[in-house]
């Protein structure tokens, strides 16, 4: 059994008993691809990809994030292959609010009934009486929209009534969406776009972090454009460490309600994202890395 590392300290999540490593991981990426369609179909490898799961477990990761419209479904059964019966421990966020259309687009799924179906389909794929968190997906594939969603968060706060869903987030919105929604039901995190270069989201993190509610930035790394920028690649040298490890480093030093899901297919690049928990950036690095998002603004 591989000893576990170090993963950064940890977070209890707001009004509940789960207490998580603030390095996670996504699972986004144990789907597969079919031409331009992503996050589609199952992996070309699914014994490696319950590999990656379980070797991040032993790990001491307990936090997973994932979303049955990922594949569709076929993350959260390579989850349920990997890993059921699930470590006490073992936190699954999902999130509901999408589906995926034959041709690969991602498509609002937020009426009333599409909620519904959307958890039943969660507990049934990953082997669940209740779900832990679920995460109402909002907004477009990268910022919030002003668009009215009492319907699908008053059908989550039933569930959650029902004891099918224990906890309540939200993906993807905007301070003011985030107040609206506290006046229908408690929220414990929030998950929007935000990275070393993507910085919208400052002062969001910071009104969070005081209200005690956790901030899980996707695609930390850049997505599917993976970061880069000379700075980050001059920090990563100097630190004998990788860029990808720098980036996330940073994340867990901005602010100490970020918890980080970055996903991966291999058990190497696994290995690399946790090592990041252990890397400590000195302040003129942090300085010095800080100016990215402020070449990036200036660039577009």
């Amino acid at each position: 059994m591989r000893e576990k590392i170090g993963l950064g300290d940890s977070f209890t999540l707001r009004g509940t008993t789960l207490t998580v490593s603030r390095m996670g991981y996504g699972a986004m990426q144990l789907a597969g691809q079919d031409g331009d369609k992503r996050v589609w179909g199952p992996p070309r490898d699914i014994p490696g990809a319950i590999a990656v799961l379980r070797e991040a477990v032993t790990s001491g990761v307990n936090h997973i994030d994932t979303s049955d419209f990922y594949g569709p479904h076929v993350t959260n059964q390579i989850i349920k292959q990997a890993l059921h019966p699930y470590p006490n421990d073992l936190v699954i966020v999902t999130k509901v609010g999408a589906r995926r259309d034959a041709d690969g687009s991602w498509l609002h799924a937020r009426s009333r009934r599409e909620i519904i179906d959307a958890v039943h389909d969660n507990l049934r794929n990953l082997g669940l009486d209740a779900l832990q968190v679920v995460n109402l997906r909002l907004g477009g594939f990268a910022a919030p929209e002003d668009q009215p969603f009492e319907e699908p968060l008053s059908a989550l706060a039933e569930l959650k009534q029902q004891g099918l869903v224990r906890h309540i987030g939200l993906s993807t919105v905007s301070p003011r969406q985030l107040a609206e929604a506290q006046a229908i039901t408690e929220i414990i995190c929030i998950q929007n776009l935000y990275n070393i270069a993507q910085r919208g989201d400052d002062p969001f993190i910071d009104d969070l972090a005081t209200q005690g509610i956790a901030y899980v930035p996707y695609f930390p790394l850049g997505g599917f454009s993976p970061l880069q920028s000379a700075a980050l690649d001059a920090a990563s040298a100097s630190l004998q460490a990788t860029p990808v490890q720098v980036a996330l480093a940073w994340l867990l030093q901005r602010a100490p309600n970020i918890l980080l899901i970055p996903g991966t297919s291999s058990i190497g690049h696994l290995r690399e994202n946790l090592a990041a928990a252990k890397l400590k950036l000195p302040t003129g690095t942090i300085a010095e890395l800080d100016r990215i998002a402020s070449a990036a603004n200036g660039a577009t």
